[in-house]
């Protein structure tokens, strides 16, 4: 029984360890005025952050179509998959999980499941790690949903974002209730958990930072942990040599640059880590 494991772009999943685990991207679309681009495929982070700040209109993004998935599905199946398993961003989110489950209506080729991971990031990318890893040890599909279904319970991630600007201009900053003038000198913090995303903010980038740490104390010990950042690699190695102390020991973690489609949301210059703990947290 061949299990083959599918997820999207915003898993923050990098090419080479996709192709490790033998994972499949399907790609989300980043929209710059009337240009849309397949995210990861057409448009580097390179290239985003550089039309990002000027571009006269603010990107927007858009989800894989039904023929994208179905394409996908079907390669896979011509390649000898037996079943597909495919882990997607939070529903609450994206409608990219809805997607994928309606092609699922016409697609008689082979068995997909669609689970959502109810995550962002490599909160996301870290389950589907998981399932590749389950698939090529011989667990069954039930035995893979399972399994990702009590790591889901167990996976966080948090971001400390340098400015509100982005989520203003995205339509996402309705949850920060308060005067303009404080609006632009906060730093917004965000968190996911099992599909529910909660903010908080402070003052000050020390604040911010001293918030994840914060975290990763009450989260430690880790099964995985992966650190994430949007075009601030010094501020994302700076954050690592904090974060020292919890890291799993004799094992490097990933260190990925977020993907344009959630960076059209949050920006430059944010700083997190996405992780499945050992144990359940009463955060």
């Amino acid at each position: 029984m061949t299990i083959k494991i599918v997820t999207d772009s915003t898993s923050d999943l990098s090419q080479t360890i996709a192709d490790q685990h033998d994972i499949t991207i399907v790609p989300l679309y980043i929209n710059f005025g009337d240009q849309s681009y397949l995210d990861g495929v057409e448009l580097t982070r390179e290239e985003f952050y550089k039309m990002l700040p000027d571009h006269p209109t603010p990107p927007s993004t858009s989800v894989p179509s039904v023929e994208m998935f179905q394409n996908i599905y079907q390669k896979l199946s011509a390649e000898g998959a037996d079943q597909i398993l495919s882990i997607h961003i939070a529903g609450s989110l994206s409608a990219t999980a809805d997607i994928a489950q309606s092609t699922l209506e016409t697609l008689t080729d082979v068995p997909v499941t669609v689970f959502d991971a109810g995550q962002i990031s490599l909160g996301t990318g870290l389950l589907a790690i998981a399932a590749a890893q389950a698939a090529v040890s011989g667990m069954t599909m039930e035995e893979i949903v399972s399994m990702l279904k009590d790591k889901a319970l167990r996976t966080y991630s948090f971001a400390a974002l340098d400015t509100l600007e982005y989520l203003r201009r995205s339509g996402r900053a309705s949850r920060f209730r308060s005067t303009v003038g404080s609006l632009l000198s906060i730093k917004p913090l965000l968190s996911m958990h099992n599909g529910k995303m909660d903010v908080d903010r402070v003052r000050t980038e020390k604040g911010a930072i001293e918030w994840l740490m914060d975290h990763l104390a009450n989260l430690h010990p880790f099964e995985e942990i992966a650190l994430i950042h949007t075009n601030a690699p010094d501020k994302v190695e700076a954050f690592r040599q904090r974060a020292h102390p919890f890291l799993p020991s004799g094992k490097e973690p990933i260190i990925a640059e977020v993907t344009p489609i959630i960076g059209t949301h949050v920006g430059p210059g944010a700083v997190g880590f996405s992780c499945i703990s050992k144990g359940i947290s009463n955060l």
